[in-house]
């Protein structure tokens, strides 16, 4: 069995249109489209933008959290993710580290 390490996580910005901005420990962002994940049950309550707005970095780096029972792991999104465009980025926002 092969072991693949993910960069972490270190830093998430909720965006418009259910749009996460991940900043990777490697200096690396991704965007990530939530929408299609609301078709399931679980993710259901992301639908509110008060909860989506909620969301994230994990402690140790390994996903975005938005509640106890809703979360993404880091993988998902370095996989599935696109690479941010400078539009994106998002540098000058302040980020969700953490609860």
């Amino acid at each position: 069995m092969t072991f693949i390490a993910y960069p972490k996580i270190r830093k998430v910005w909720p965006r418009p249109g259910k749009t996460l901005l991940v900043e990777f420990e490697n200096g690396e962002k991704k965007a990530y489209d939530c929408t299609p994940l609301l078709q399931s049950e679980v993710f259901r309550p992301l639908q509110d933008e008060a909860v989506f707005r909620c969301a994230h970095a994990d402690s140790q780096g390994y996903g975005v959290i938005w509640s106890e029972d809703i979360d993404l792991a880091e993988s998902e999104i370095w996989l599935n993710g696109r690479p941010a465009e400078p539009e994106d980025r998002g540098d000058n926002l302040r980020a969700a580290d953490g609860p």
